[in-house]
């Protein structure tokens, strides 16, 4: 996305702007959730990096080894140096099941399941094709994590999948939170919890996890706190990538420490921070990242220019929450708002509806992959949804 936002205004020869990424192949994460319940096949969500570099823009393939930005250089792991002006950190945030005791352990990919990766939502998928019931458990280790409301529309689709398969009778279903309820957000939160005792979806709140037992299948909190299973979905720590700590540019996590509106680093002037890289108090989802592309796009042309910065971003994200039953709930919410009811972009009209499950925001969910593949990441703008939160069209009290 910024490449392509960047190439439309930093021409060669004055700049040269360059992506290194070592995967061959880009995936469009949200798809993950869809693949264990054959809504999604794997073709629908991988594509080669290469249909979506500009032409103006050079591809470095290979693997980092670490930034040092004192002295504004890339070190790659094959011994090439590559020298910056400007960085853009994009590294995200990645799963890290080794951080808690036994998660990784005998029952991986047997018993023990995530899917915010491809390999464990197909690894998944073949599971629960011939699984014939049992306890499910979807449980989240701790947060922040990558689409915090990820983990409740699993549990959703779940309830809707071993209903359409005929047996959802035979399959008990447990959302298990490290928080004292469903969502980061009371009013979300009031009317997820509802739709949890309406699909008949137990809740276990304030779950600090600290070790999978293998042998007797059971997650065990640290008060002793044992929830058996016969699948656990799990959601590992999410974490900051190596790089980062590697680095020495960011926090516990390997977050980047990130001034949360300018979305430039603390501690370095010129590197800027996109996405699940930072540390900032915002949601760590998709839209999050395209919000923040259009704001940081104008900061780093003001930065080039020796232009102060402006402090724009607003935390500003936009979510899609499948419920199942071809249903889904929208929210939007930025740092001081929380989700609330109301309309969509247009205020009174929508068409689609703030916190109200309905048809027109399933098909929101589902043409979302469309926009990703073919406007998102060629850096257009998406008509009427602005990157700073409109208050207009929702009902606050």
């Amino acid at each position: 996305m910024m490449a392509n936002h960047l190439s439309h205004h930093l021409k060669r020869p004055e700049w040269r702007i360059s992506i290194i990424d070592e995967k061959t192949e880009h995936h469009y994460q949200p798809g993950y959730l869809f693949l264990p319940f054959d809504i999604y096949e794997p073709e629908d969500i991988v594509k080669s990096i290469d249909e979506f570099i500009p032409k103006a823009v050079d591809l470095v393939q290979g693997a980092i080894d670490k930034v040092v930005p004192s002295e504004n250089k890339v070190l790659m792991h094959d011994g090439s140096v590559l020298v910056y002006d400007v960085l853009i950190v994009a590294t995200g945030a990645k799963t890290a099941p080794e951080e808690i005791e036994g998660m990784k352990g005998s029952e991986w990919y047997k018993s023990v399941f995530d899917f915010y990766t491809f390999e464990g939502s197909l690894s998944l998928r073949n599971k629960l094709r011939d699984w014939k019931g049992g306890k499910l458990v979807v449980h989240i280790t701790e947060m922040p994590i990558k689409c915090p409301v990820a983990p409740l529309e699993f549990a959703f689709l779940a309830d809707s999948y071993f209903k359409h398969k005929h047996m959802r009778d035979k399959v008990d279903i447990t959302y298990v939170t490290p928080l004292s309820g469903a969502f980061t957000k009371p009013k979300a939160t009031e009317a997820l919890e509802h739709l949890l005792h309406e699909k008949n979806i137990n809740i276990e709140s304030d779950f600090a996890i600290e070790h999978v037992d293998n042998e007797k299948k059971e997650i065990v909190d640290y008060g002793g706190r044992a929830i058996p299973f016969d699948i656990l979905v799990t959601v590992p720590t999410n974490k900051g990538d190596e790089v980062i700590a590697r680095s020495g540019m960011g926090d516990d996590l390997n977050y980047v420490p990130t001034h949360k509106a300018t979305l430039q680093s603390k501690e370095y002037a010129n590197v800027f921070v996109l996405g699940d890289a930072s540390n900032i108090p915002a949601s760590k989802a998709g839209s999050v990242a395209h919000f923040e592309a259009e704001i940081l796009t104008d900061n780093i042309l003001r930065f080039v220019k020796g232009e102060p910065l402006k402090d724009e971003f607003d935390g500003h994200a936009n979510c899609f929450i499948e419920t199942g039953n071809g249903k889904a709930l929208l929210i939007d919410f930025n740092y001081t708002h929380e989700p609330v009811e109301g309309t969509f972009p247009f205020p009174g009209v929508g068409p689609l509806r703030l916190l109200k499950e309905s048809r027109m925001n399933h098909m929101g969910k589902l043409a979302f992959r469309w926009i990703y593949w073919n406007v998102l990441l060629k850096g257009t703008h998406i008509p009427f949804v602005s990157a700073s939160m409109s208050e207009a069209g929702k009902k606050y009290n």
